[in-house]
């Protein structure tokens, strides 16, 4: 049996069956090891590395998660709370009507979108938008399901499609992998051959917006974590410190876009906010204590999934994996571009990373598809499609992790059953389908 196969599915199941996501990720990968021959030693020692290159994730969620707090502390928070409840009624008499919540959940995709390509900081934006809007969401009440699959859309669709900000790196990693794999391109030929796949990301989209989460949902209206401070509950923001929260922040987006390092964009923010007493130097170790808690579950399973995933590298069934599918495929087309994307779903919900999964599909899936006579712009489609499929639904992969970080603030929203599997349902399946037509017409 396959180790990739194995461990991604005892990973699956342990998650589905509401064990955390960080233990299910240890359990496949130590299972998955096993399968493909790698002794307890190696497991451990294989493991271990790897977990040593999710620090610098650790620690840029950390820190964001510190930043977002200092934040909240400004009052500016609940003034956008403040001003968004006077936009869907004083009284309450407009709260279940559809503006306000179409609204919300369009302001929302607007700013998702925004993260990938023009503002590229893909999660930074979700611990500070979304904790303070969950009491409105509440009061309309929102299926947090639907405003996960749209984040999920807007961390995802967007840079698959559009060459720029982090669609540039994306569409620029497959490139150059497709060139050392044997097959140059003209990069600019990517975003035509990603427009069917994302037709079906917008189909899932509209799906879930105007048919499976139509319905209100009812939440308790417990207090979010990030509004919860005593410092920051029911303050009222002033001028001055309107303009440095505001300074604060674009200072660490343009940090983030020239160095694309969360973690001195995080400083940078929070030395804005410190250095002009903003927020008080005295409440630092309160409010990065609350920011590391609230970001501190994407952070270990981020870990875990870097360990996972070198087990499975280290295993060498990820090659067996698309040998094997290679040799059933024969000189069926039809046939070929459906295992491909199958396969590239297996590794990608294990992995959880889409640029990573490109170098490791990249080498085999090129070489199959000239053989089996498939377009360039077919080659990029099943490549671009396979890579992105574990973004839009993986336990592990940080545009599920982030939407869950921010609507579960309050405890009220279920990483697998709120955010996985409905982001699955409605992007993963489409993206199988419309990668698999794209592939065939190009």
């Amino acid at each position: 049996m396959n180790a990739v196969i194995v461990a991604v599915l005892i990973m699956l199941i342990l998650s589905l069956a509401r064990i955390n996501v960080v233990i299910a990720l240890i359990i496949g990968g130590i299972i998955g090891g096993f399968t493909g021959g790698l002794s307890v030693d190696q497991i451990v020692e294989v493991f271990s590395e790897g977990v040593g290159g999710g620090a610098n994730i650790a620690l840029s969620y950390a820190l964001l998660g510190g930043f977002a707090v200092a934040i909240s502390y400004t009052g500016l928070p609940n003034l956008l709370v403040d001003k968004l409840i006077l936009l869907v009624g004083k009284r309450g008499e407009s709260r279940h009507k559809s503006l306000p919540k179409v609204l919300i959940v369009l302001a929302i995709l607007f700013v998702s979108c925004l993260s990938q390509n023009v503002v590229p900081v893909h999660i930074a934006f979700i611990p500070l938008l979304i904790p303070p809007l969950l009491l409105v969401m509440n009061e309309l009440q929102l299926d947090r399901r639907l405003i996960a699959t749209v984040i999920t859309f807007g961390l995802t669709a967007p840079y698959i499609l559009l060459p720029y900000g982090f669609g540039y790196l994306f569409h620029d990693t497959i490139a150059k992998n497709m060139e050392l794999s044997g097959l140059a391109i003209d990069s600019s030929s990517i975003p035509l051959a990603m427009l069917i796949p994302t037709a079906g990301m917008v189909l899932g989209l509209v799906t879930a917006v105007f048919f499976s989460y139509r319905k209100p949902r009812q939440y308790k209206q417990v207090a979010a974590d990030l509004a919860a401070s005593s410092s920051a509950a029911g303050k009222v923001i002033s001028p001055k410190d309107l303009i440095v929260t505001i300074t604060a922040i674009v200072a660490a987006l343009i940090v983030q876009s020239a160095l694309e390092s969360m973690v001195f964009s995080a400083v940078v923010g929070l030395a804005i906010l410190f250095i002009s007493g903003t927020v008080k130097l005295q409440d630092q170790d309160h409010l990065m204590t609350d920011g590391m808690k609230m970001m501190a579950f994407i952070g270990f399973v981020m870990i875990a999934a870097n360990g996972f995933a070198a087990i499975l590298t280290e295993t060498g069934d990820v090659e067996n994996l698309v040998s094997g599918a290679t040799s059933l495929i024969g000189s069926n087309q039809t046939l070929g571009a459906l295992l491909m994307l199958l396969v590239g779903l297996l590794v990608t919900m294990g992995i959880g990373s889409s640029f990573a999964t490109i170098p490791i599909i990249a080498v085999i899936f090129v070489p199959l598809a000239v053989q089996l006579g498939f377009s360039p712009l077919a080659t990029i489609a099943l490549i671009g499609t396979a890579s992105a499929l574990g973004d839009a639904g993986s336990p592990a992969s940080d545009s599920t992790l982030g939407p869950t970080a921010g609507l579960n603030t309050d405890g009220q929203h279920n990483h697998i059953w709120d955010t996985c599997v409905p982001t699955f349902i409605h992007y993963n399946i489409p993206l199988v389908l419309f990668g698999w037509i794209a592939a065939i017409i190009l």
